[in-house]
């Protein structure tokens, strides 16, 4: 008997010392933090081969009024899923009687669905050109640790604007937005991309640095800063994820209705802890 107890207890400690993450309200996976990177394995996936989009995981982002919101719908002529791809669309709105909106974009978030903490993200997708196109892949925060926006942070894993053959990977907080501290250390790269073909747009995500990846290669590093303000990194907390084709913006600027549809096609997600 104490031989199959010896056998039990060191079967079970086995099974705690591989488990590299906890799952909290079922669906904020949170990575221990002594995991090595060597030992990540995929936790969560989406390969969207079905023909209708997975509700589990996703939920189509509502009209907002944030600067990127503006046009977001949950139309059906925005979204498609075929071929094992979703798209996720940018179009003219042809119907302004029931929605007087000039224009209709698609995007999708895991907003109380799924979140992460610590491990790799990475997204294999294809984005189209068109003046006023702004598709982006980025993260924010599930629950308000610190606050209100910006208090929590903003990890954008790629932004593109219009026609460019880069990219943009970013971070954004208080202490960035407000405190204005955007050397110390520098909170964004931009990366030269091939905009014809699909691309993987990734994030590796430690306790103490966020490394930004582009097809596997590392392209920018923000690493958390000792003797600063402690608002430079709230990145401690389970972020959710959020993929859309956005249009207009101060930023990237007016839409040329010319160059619509445009498409934002994603071939697969995944996160590794």
């Amino acid at each position: 008997m104490l031989k199959y107890s010896f056998i039990l207890l060191t079967f079970i400690l086995v099974g705690c010392k591989s488990k590299s993450f906890k799952v909290v309200d079922d669906y904020k996976y949170i990575q221990n933090v002594d995991v090595k990177k060597e030992d990540w394995k995929i936790v969560w996936q989406d390969n969207f081969e079905n023909t209708s989009l997975d509700t589990t995981k996703w939920t189509k982002i509502p009209k907002n009024n944030a600067d990127w919101g503006n046009y977001m719908t949950n139309d059906s002529k925005c979204f498609d899923i075929s071929d094992g791809k979703l798209f996720l669309k940018g179009i003219v709105n042809t119907d302004t009687i029931s929605d007087s909106r000039p224009f209709l974009t698609g995007g999708i978030y895991t907003k109380g669905k799924f979140a992460f903490q610590y491990g790799k993200i990475e997204i294999h997708a294809k984005l189209e050109s068109a003046q006023g196109a702004w598709p982006a892949i980025w993260m924010l925060s599930q629950d308000n640790k610190y606050g209100k926006y910006p208090r929590n942070g903003e990890i954008d894993i790629m932004e593109h604007l219009n026609y460019d053959d880069m990219i943009y990977q970013t971070t954004h907080s208080y202490y960035t937005l407000e405190l204005k501290q955007k050397t110390n250390p520098p909170y964004y790269k931009t990366s030269k991309f091939n905009k014809e073909a699909f691309n993987t747009f990734g994030l590796e995500w430690f306790p103490d640095k966020l490394v930004f990846t582009l097809n596997g290669e590392e392209t920018f590093t923000y690493p958390r800063v000792k003797n600063v303000d402690a608002s430079q990194w709230p990145y401690d907390q389970p972020f959710y994820l959020l993929i859309d084709q956005q249009l207009e913006g101060a930023w990237v600027g007016k839409v040329n209705p010319k160059d619509l549809p445009v498409n934002m096609v994603i071939d697969w997600v995944k996160v590794y802890q």
